[in-house]
């Protein structure tokens, strides 16, 4: 008795997905660093998408417990370097959490200043190439001649522009030049104009918002449940902000707002970030107010060198000098962990100590690398050229993503 089978070919025919595989980096302007995205796609529409990272990885964690707490605070800038002296907060309130030390209140304030001023830098960034994948060209150099000023600043407190490394557990290593406020109260009262002239560009140019509008739609559910901070969780109408819901450096006292968004599209998330900027100004004028004369060290022993007059004039400063340049201090054993509200989300360290100079673990909670996941959720079921506005509206860097 015979059967009816398919043949071979018929079965090939029957079961050949209707789908074609698409390799979207790794080297491709719109994904913001090394990232390769595997796309599967049914014509034009995404049918799924998969981030393959790791190809910018330096192992930036095991790196630090090779070097002394102070020379790691250099490994920290190369993470999000749109943010360098974020990255450094993070690190060193982790340690400085563990050593139990009290900040005078000239530092702290100077802290706060620097970190909105990121704050400001790296979404000026964001906003400039997130324009320029949608074909804005002019946006991106308006943006880039503001964080020019930004970046004039971090080469006034520490003779860098890109890596700083200002911070230092327990303070900074010298105060500000006297030039420094003035400048900062220059760009206060120059760069509303300038975010107008942005908001001018785009808010409501119809081209823009036709490729945002709806577009990446993230609920709060769906952020929530993926671990997304920062604009992209905020941008979704779900009101968290650390230095609101875990203060530090006393945020709890000076007065601003959480801008949130409504529909969670790329869109919102714009929006989110814009105003981010405004209340960021509201921030650094508030510091500056209060920023007054005093220390910018904390009083615990051992964290920094002698002073340079010292050095010269007497043998046991000259000693300590080279033991703390060249061996460090040391830190109790202990664990911490610290997270800030970077520009791109929660950015957390996590360092153990062993009672050595150096760290005996280091490990990072980077808001890059949690956002990737959600840019599935967001690009599924739309154009390829929609995942364009998907990934810029995240706002990642992949230094701190591999790192």
């Amino acid at each position: 008795m015979s059967t009816a089978t398919e043949t071979p070919a018929a079965t090939d025919a029957k079961s050949e997905p209707n789908t074609i595989t698409l390799n979207m980096g790794p080297q491709h302007p719109s994904t913001h660093g090394v990232l390769r995205l595997v796309m599967e796609l049914d014509g034009e529409i995404v049918v799924s998408l998969r981030p393959v990272m790791g190809y910018l990885h330096t192992g930036m964690e095991k790196i630090m417990e090779s070097k002394t707490f102070t020379k790691s605070i250099t490994v920290t800038d190369r993470m999000d370097y749109m943010s360098p002296l974020g990255n450094n907060m993070a690190y060193v309130g982790a340690v400085e959490r563990i050593l139990g030390i009290d900040m005078p209140d000239r530092a702290t304030t100077l802290r706060i200043i620097m970190l909105e001023v990121m704050r400001i830098s790296s979404h000026l960034v964001w906003l400039g190439t997130h324009a320029l994948d949608l074909g804005a060209m002019s946006v991106f150099l308006y943006c880039f001649r503001e964080r020019e000023k930004l970046l004039d600043l971090n080469d006034m407190i520490a003779g860098s522009r890109m890596t700083p490394s200002y911070f230092r557990v327990g303070g900074f290593y010298q105060d500000v030049p006297d030039t420094f406020v003035p400048a900062v109260r220059k760009f206060l009262s120059e760069f509303p104009s300038a975010l107008a002239e942005y908001q001018n560009l785009l808010t409501k140019n119809r081209i823009f918002m036709k490729r945002t509008i709806g577009v990446g739609v993230l609920t709060g559910e769906q952020a929530v449940d993926l671990g997304c901070t920062g604009a992209t969780l905020r941008g979704s109408n779900v009101n968290y902000d650390v230095r609101k819901a875990k203060p530090y450096l006393g945020y709890e006292s000076y007065d601003f707002e959480v801008p949130l968004g409504k529909n969670g599209d790329v869109y919102d998330r714009y929006l989110v970030r814009i105003e981010e900027m405004k209340q960021s100004l509201r921030i650094i004028r508030q510091a500056l107010d209060r920023l007054k004369p005093g220390p910018v060290r904390s009083s615990y022993p051992y964290l920094f060198p002698a002073k340079r007059e010292d050095v010269k004039k007497g043998m046991e400063e000259l000693i300590f000098h080279f033991k703390i340049m060249s061996e460090g201090f040391r830190v109790p054993a202990g664990d911490a962990y610290f997270s800030i509200e970077s520009p791109k989300g929660e950015l957390g360290f996590y360092v153990v100590a062993d009672g050595g100079p150096k760290p005996y673990r280091v490990h990072v909670r980077p808001p890059s690398f949690i956002h990737l996941m959600a840019l599935e959720p967001m690009a599924v079921g739309r154009l390829v050229s929609d995942t364009i506005a998907c990934i810029g509206s995240i706002d990642i860097v992949l230094g701190e993503v591999d790192r």
